[in-house]
């Protein structure tokens, strides 16, 4: 049995550092869960931690470099309290981990466990097999097992506060050849409705007022119904908006060949699914979408941005893009400039290519210098930060709902996020916190805006 987890004597620090996308912060909070009643409480500081976890991201540029060079950093702690009679467990999970676990374990002999993003559901076991009578001296387990990780999941913390993940979906079929997920998170798997619902209502009760629906490819979802059958996305977020005191859903990341017309229906059905979609398109060039076997061309994505406009004339919309992947031309480059032109994106993300090893991209000839790929992501980010402050101006005049869920970092405003996912900033009574008021929007920046409450605002015409 678990130690008691409320007694002092048992508490035993535990520290994550996370990076990457929501789903590592989901499956950080997941972890947490699972070594709760073993005693372990959350630390925000690795000094002195009993056990410390760095939970990877395989996605950005030397990864595995930034993993080693923390790992550096936090052996000077371990090898600290070891000397003054103490123990600490270090771990490194997620995808680097996942795709690297056995130079992990060789590079740095001071590291006691590795494992993947689908076998920290056994963290438990993992535990008792290095700490036991016979224990093992290390670990290393990445098995891809998506469906038994959830089935053994204990009960969601439900710690989120006002904005909530829920994972209901991983991995991805696509194996678009610049993307390590389908290696490192396995095939698409799908949660059951039940689960969702089940853990969406936990979530609501502890306060949460809007839950983003997670998936490396979310629109693919396919999980079984309560009527046996599968499921689409539109469906669930459907079933989640019947929930009471759920004000907001939102899901991400989305993948233009599973942009189903009932998807972008949904948006202009369901009044709870918020007009903000991130849909990555990564290049605006056949040929480079081609290369990286996005499955889609340029046309089919401009025909998705349409249809939702039709349904839903006021989304703001979001993206990711490469540049510089090997063969991208000038022309090609042009290409990706001009979809973004016309698509004139709120908000978008920016990367340089970098290879990822075991990728079929790794070995692709006719690399782009690297000072031409600087060019090129400072060209295009500039474009992209005119259009996402013109969208923001757009809005100063307007009155928009505001979801508040918590106070700014100078601790004298409210922070919140409008239906279309930007952040601001606004002077009110902390009694609003988890609550949507309508604010007057009168100023716009690159990154927020700022507003007065309608009521302020009425007053103050009044008078």
């Amino acid at each position: 049995m678990p130690k008691d987890a409320n007694t002092a004597a048992d508490k035993k620090k535990l520290f994550i550092k996370t990076w990457g996308c929501q789903m590592n912060v989901y499956d950080s909070r997941r972890m947490a869960d699972i070594l709760r009643p073993f005693g372990y409480a959350v630390s925000e500081e690795p000094e002195d931690a009993d056990m410390m976890i760095l939970n990877t991201c395989h996605i950005r540029e030397k990864a595995t470099d930034k993993v080693f060079s923390e790992l550096g950093r936090m052996r000077r702690l371990k090898d600290k309290k070891e000397a003054e009679g103490g123990t600490m467990i270090m771990a490194v999970a997620g995808c680097v981990a996942q795709a690297e676990g056995e130079y992990i374990m060789e590079r740095a002999p001071y590291v006691d466990l590795v494992f993947g993003p689908q076998t920290y559901h056994e963290l438990p076991e993992m535990l008792a097999k290095l700490t036991g009578a016979y224990g093992t001296e290390r670990i290393v387990s990445t098995e891809l097992d998506t469906e038994n990780k959830f089935d053994s999941l204990p009960e969601e913390s439900n710690d989120q506060g006002v904005t909530a993940f829920l994972s209901v979906q991983e991995g991805c079929d696509k194996f678009c050849t610049f993307c390590v997920v389908p290696y490192t998170r396995g095939g698409e798997y799908s949660r059951t409705v039940q689960q969702i619902v089940d853990e969406a209502k936990a979530l609501i009760d502890s306060g949460a007022r809007e839950i983003t629906l997670l998936g490396q490819n979310v629109n693919a979802f396919h999980g079984e119904g309560y009527d046996g059958k599968s499921w689409n996305l539109p469906k669930i977020i459907e079933e989640l908006a019947k929930l009471n005191d759920l004000d907001r859903i939102r899901y991400t990341t989305s993948h233009p060949r599973d942009m189903e017309m009932s998807l972008i229906e949904a948006h202009r059905d369901i009044d709870k699914l918020m007009p903000y979609l991130h849909l990555p398109v990564q290049s605006g060039s056949n040929k480079i979408l081609k290369a990286m076997n996005r499955k889609h061309e340029r046309d089919m994505y401009f025909k998705i941005i349409e249809d939702l406009r039709k349904a839903r004339p006021d989304i703001a919309l979001s993206g990711d893009f490469i540049v510089g992947f090997p063969g991208e031309s000038d022309q090609d480059f042009e290409d990706t400039m001009d979809l973004v032109r016309q698509v004139k994106y709120a908000s978008a993300y920016s990367f340089k290519y970098s290879p990822r090893p075991g990728t079929p991209a790794a070995n692709m000839a006719n690399l782009v210098r690297e000072d031409v790929k600087t060019e090129r992501l400072a060209a295009l980010q500039g474009l992209i930060n005119e259009h996402q402050l013109e969208f923001n101006k757009n809005c100063i005049g307007k009155t928009l709902p505001v979801l508040f869920d918590r106070t700014d970092k100078k601790g004298d405003k409210l922070h919140g996020r409008t239906p279309y996912n930007q952040a601001i900033h606004v002077t009110a009574s902390e009694r609003l916190m988890g609550h949507s008021a309508n604010v007057v929007i009168d100023g716009a920046f690159a990154n927020s805006l700022t507003g007065d409450l309608e009521l302020q605002e009425s007053i103050l015409k009044s008078a």
